[in-house]
């Protein structure tokens, strides 16, 4: 389990609304969003949107914004890697399904909109090859130091979840994503 850090004055209660935000290519994201979704959704109001329906208006909406996205390149996705996956996809005999918001807009883009703010927490994750994160590189530490540009308190350390070489979804890893936004939203309920 990975260590939760308490954000200094912000105030969480439990009417508190969560919004998860995140990009995915072949599902492996939007997997783990859901299962997140559905473990912070014990304590708190929760949506889970792609980016591109991350609108202003539903992240200003949030107290606490969980965002993330596949690991690409040691880093966020980009228009080059995009069009990679779905180069790979296309291939015959790949099992690989692009997403249909796959050829959109990603967290990079999105991010360069995303407006300052105070005291609202945070949280990140990405999806990531199984191996050491010093070969795979892990998106979801840009992503963590991007939400700290614009202002927000991280509440928990940055988190990956890993797909095999085959691009899925490693065994057990949808169970691990439900466990620690239970174990986050318990963290957040009991320390307001």
């Amino acid at each position: 389990p990975s260590a939760l850090l308490l954000a200094s004055g912000s105030t969480h209660h439990r009417g508190m609304r969560v919004l998860i935000v995140y990009e995915s290519m072949y599902g492996n994201t939007r997997v783990v969003a859901d299962q997140i979704a559905e473990g912070l959704r014990s304590h708190f109001e929760t949506d889970v949107v792609p980016v591109e329906r991350a609108t202003p208006e539903l992240v200003a909406a949030a107290q606490l914004l969980v965002v993330g996205g596949p690991t690409h390149v040691h880093s966020l996705p980009s228009a080059r890697t995009r069009t990679a996956a779905k180069t790979a996809a296309d291939k015959p005999g790949s099992d690989l399904v692009l997403e249909p918001d796959a050829e959109s807009e990603g967290l990079r883009e999105w991010f360069e909109g995303l407006p300052h703010v105070k005291n609202v927490g945070a949280a990140a994750f990405d999806t990531r090859i199984d191996g050491p994160a010093i070969v795979t590189g892990r998106a979801s530490k840009g992503i963590g130091r991007r939400l700290t540009h614009r202002g927000y308190d991280l509440v928990a350390d940055p988190e990956s979840f890993l797909v095999d070489k085959q691009t899925h979804l490693a065994e057990g890893e949808a169970d691990r994503a439900l466990a620690w936004a239970k174990e986050l939203a318990a963290s957040l309920a009991e320390n307001p």
